[in-house]
C-alpha cells in the first residue's frame, strides 16, 4: 500500500454523517495528500446514493485511492457503493472489523455508521483501516469471485 501522505481519499456522507465527516476530515487533513469531499455539508435530509455513486466512481477510476462512506447505519451507503463492480465497501463499527475488511477482503471503501459509533471510535476504525494491508493469498482467490461477470 502507498504511504498515506501520497494517497488521495474520498469521503461521502448523507445528512446523518455530516458531523462525523467534518470531524474525520479535520483529524486526517495532514495525513493524506488530498481528501475529496463527495458528501453533503448540510444536516438537511438527503439521499445517500447521490453521494455514494460519485465516491465509488472516483475510487473505481483511480481518482481516489480509497474512500470513506458515512450514513446513519452505514448500510445504505455501503450497499450503494457495492453496486459498482470495482468496489468492496466494508461496514465497520469496531477497529478489528476494519482491519479484517482490508486484510481479508481488500476493501477499498470504509463504511461507517454515524449514529452508532462515537467520534473517537470512528477515528480508531479509520486508523485500523488505513494501517492494514491486504494479505492476498487465499483471500485473493475469494475476492476475484465477487464481481458479477
Amino acid at each position: 500500500m502507498k504511504e498515506l501522505k501520497d494517497m488521495t481519499i474520498g469521503i461521502a456522507n448523507d445528512h446523518a454523517g455530516t458531523e462525523l465527516k467534518f470531524y474525520l476530515m479535520e483529524q486526517l487533513k495532514n495525513k493524506f495528500k488530498e481528501i475529496k469531499n463527495f458528501g453533503t455539508d448540510s444536516t438537511d435530509s438527503c439521499d445517500y446514493p447521490d453521494f455514494a455513486h460519485p465516491l465509488a466512481n472516483a475510487v473505481e477510476k483511480g481518482e481516489c485511492d480509497f474512500g470513506i462512506a458515512i450514513c446513519g447505519t452505514g448500510n445504505g451507503i455501503c450497499m450503494t457503493c457495492n453496486k459498482h463492480q470495482g468496489i468492496r465497501a466494508g461496514l465497520s463499527w469496531q477497529p478489528e472489523i476494519a482491519r479484517l475488511a482490508r486484510a481479508h477482503n481488500n476493501a477499498n471503501i470504509l463504511g461507517l455508521p454515524a449514529r452508532f459509533v462515537t467520534k473517537t471510535v470512528a477515528m480508531e476504525i479509520v486508523e485500523a483501516f488505513f494501517s492494514t494491508d491486504f494479505e492476498g493469498g487465499r483471500h485473493e482467490r475469494r475476492i476475484n469471485k465477487i464481481p458479477v461477470k
